[in-house]
Order: C-alpha cells, then structure tokens, then sequence
C-alpha cells in the first residue's frame, strides 16, 4: 500500500517536470518541421532534467519492488 502511495506520488511529480521540459518542443519537430538549434541545459533547465531522469529511475525501481512483494 505504501509503495503504490509513493508510486502516485511520483508519477504526478514526472509529468509536472515532463510539462516543464516540453516548452518549444512538438510533433512537427518529430516529423521533419524545423529543427531546433542545439543547445546545452544550464541552470534550472539541467536540475529539472536531472531531477526527471532520478524519478524516472526511482519509479522503476519502487515498480520492481512492489512485484516482488
């Protein structure tokens, strides 16, 4: 019961980071509409993806556990 707890919690807090990110990106970059410039995450941009890619793995690892219990 617990896990499943933290579970949710986690997954509200990865889309909230994951809508962040999304700004200026979409479909038709995707699909061959115009391609962004390439340029590196700095400051609150790269603490928000470090942030996502740990929940991500967290969320993984909390979903494994919760099989084997």
């Amino acid at each position: 019961m617990f896990l499943n707890l933290v579970q949710i919690l986690i997954c509200l807090l990865l889309t909230a980071l994951i809508l962040l990110q999304a700004k200026g990106t979409g479909l038709g970059t995707a699909f061959g509409g115009q391609s962004q410039t390439y340029h590196s995450k700095r400051g609150v941009e790269k603490a928000i993806f470090y942030l996502t890619v740990s929940l991500s793995v967290l969320f993984v690892v909390i979903s494994l556990l919760a099989l084997k219990l």
